[in-house]
């Protein structure tokens, strides 16, 4: 090694792992790799689908559609119908193409999944839209992000509606000999809600009927508490609240590697100090930063180019810059790159995104696809 650089144990650990990993993949027929991202159907008018690079992903989701509460159905306005068809047909003909899905529910939706997937004709409803929607708008799979089933009886709720909904696409393609659609869901970072109650995802059952699980590896700490702390750490001393922890979990509960897919954050949170001076990981805050507590990632750029330094934090693998009293913590192509090595070496499918329009020209999502070396097709 050259004089001069000091790598981390958890750096060296990557290296050696990742070795190990492109060893074991000789001679090994991998499913293809997952380079995804969702984009915000939100911004249509100011990142539409042919302003995507899709030189660097396989795999958009639109976010988000959502059934009715009542009928149980997807019920698409003209206005969405003309956002669908304009979503997919862009990227089906793009060069290169990406596969689309039309991921169901998000942070926000209130929609009663749990009502739904209780019982069998609403789920019958609910699964059989889905489908439809996706043939009629020319998608290539359905992704739930049901966030999150709250109680075990809600996992076993999510479990049946994932079987059923397998058994319904596979009926469907053999019915009308076209390929199967992909069935994808967004789940916590942790296979179970260790902070505070009992809940585990169905483990058993999304494996028999996921082609993969898009794991959120991110939103560990925020402005909700006042005591800053990495957005999205790989590695955390302290507590189980971080990257390897929650992926190795999903491992040990059972989950094929080749079905686990690592999400990274196109955003930073914000925190206001107490004191400025006071300004390290873990230091105290009154409240909210800029952008009320969220930043994306091209905003935080331009603020960064006002002379604030950015601190790497080894115990995370994450950075922070302080602007002022206002405490920013973020990913950038550093720790991208060491969290993209750390999933080659685990062997998972590949990452994702949230959210596709929040880059800065594309900088983190370029760093992240030329870092993935172990590409499978």
């Amino acid at each position: 090694m050259a004089a001069g650089h000091n790598f981390s144990p958890h750096f060296l650990f990557v290296v050696a792992a990742l070795t190990i990993a492109a060893t074991g993949c000789l001679g090994e027929r991998s499913p293809p790799t997952v380079k995804g991202a969702y984009w915000p159907s939100s911004a249509t008018t100011t990142f539409p689908p042919s302003a995507i690079n899709t030189s660097l992903f396989t795999h958009i989701f639109y976010a988000f559609l959502a059934p009715s509460d009542i009928s149980h159905k997807f019920e698409i306005s003209d206005s969405t119908a003309v956002s669908l068809s304009n979503f997919t047909s862009t990227l089906r003909y793009a060069d290169p193409p990406a596969k689309t899905l039309f991921s169901v529910g998000g942070g926000g939706d209130d929609t009663d999944y749990a009502r739904i997937a209780s019982e069998p004709s609403s789920r019958r409803v609910f699964i059989r839209s889905s489908i439809e929607v996706a043939r009629k708008f020319g998608f290539d799979g359905v992704d739930l992000d049901w966030e999150f089933p709250k109680s075990p009886k809600e996992m076993k709720y999510l479990g049946l509606l994932l079987k059923e909904w397998r058994h319904a696409i596979k009926r469907e393609a053999q019915l009308t000999s076209r390929p199967p659609l992909l069935l994808t869901a967004a789940v916590y970072f942790s296979v179970d809600f260790f902070l505070g109650d009992n809940r585990s995802f169905p483990v058993a059952a999304i494996r028999e009927s996921l082609d993969w699980i898009n794991v959120m590896t991110y939103d560990y700490h925020g402005a909700w508490a006042n005591i800053t702390g990495p957005n999205a750490a790989l590695f955390d001393p302290t507590s189980n609240i971080n990257t390897i922890y929650g992926l190795k979990s999903w491992i040990q509960a059972g989950m094929p590697t080749d079905k686990i897919v690592m999400g990274l954050p196109l955003y930073g949170r914000t925190w206001q100090l107490e004191d400025p001076n006071m300004n390290g990981v873990g230091a105290k805050a009154v409240g909210p930063g800029p952008g009320n507590g969220s930043l994306n990632y091209n905003v935080v750029d331009r603020l960064l180019k006002n002379g604030s330094t950015v601190v790497y934090d080894a115990a995370t693998v994450s950075v922070y810059s302080v602007v002022g009293s206002s405490w920013i913590a973020f990913d950038n192509a550093l720790t991208i790159t060491t969290k993209i090595g750390f999933a080659q070496a685990l062997g998972l499918r590949g990452y994702f995104f949230w959210a596709l329009s929040f880059d800065k020209e594309w900088e983190i999502s370029t760093q992240a696809s030329r870092s993935w070396v172990l590409d499978n097709k």
